[in-house]
């Protein structure tokens, strides 16, 4: 959210869509109370939001209109296996990354961008190889934003 709304506000010509899973989190950020607390993000997003900055819950449409898209997910500690209480579960990356292989159909820049162990950006690669017809470069952006200080 934060990234994106700062990505929408200092490059007003592009355009820069947020999706999630949820409809609940999507209403919050198409409503004024937005789901997260950053100071300074309320009026980004006022101020973007419409213009070149949406958000939406259709994931296959967003991924089939976008040429750089970002993975930003929740990755809990592993609670079972190797590293189990310790270890970030990146299921959630590959999850991300088995949507885009079945629904890109073009070429795309994928870039990770959420807090997980080294060789996750890899781990996105492999799976990304299962789509046959298109090229992905894929990049690390290791997240590292401290709530009060995205903006």
């Amino acid at each position: 959210g934060p990234t994106m709304a700062v990505i929408a506000k200092m490059a007003p010509k592009t355009r820069v869509c947020v999706v999630d899973l949820s409809q609940k989190q999507i209403d919050a950020w198409n409503s004024s109370k937005l789901p997260i607390y950053e100071p300074g993000l309320p009026d980004i997003v006022e101020e973007c939001r419409g213009r070149n900055l949406f958000f939406s819950t259709d994931i296959d449409n967003e991924i089939k209109k976008a040429d750089i898209i970002f993975i930003s997910v929740n990755t809990p500690t592993k609670v079972s296996g190797i590293g189990a209480g310790r270890a970030a579960n990146i299921k959630n990356c590959e999850l991300c990354a088995r949507k885009i292989a079945a629904v890109a159909d073009t070429d795309k820049i994928v870039v990770e961008k959420s807090t997980v162990p080294v060789r996750t950006a890899e781990a996105i690669r492999r799976v990304l190889k299962g789509n046959k017809g298109n090229k992905f470069q894929v990049l690390s952006n290791p997240e590292f934003l401290a709530e009060g200080t995205a903006v």
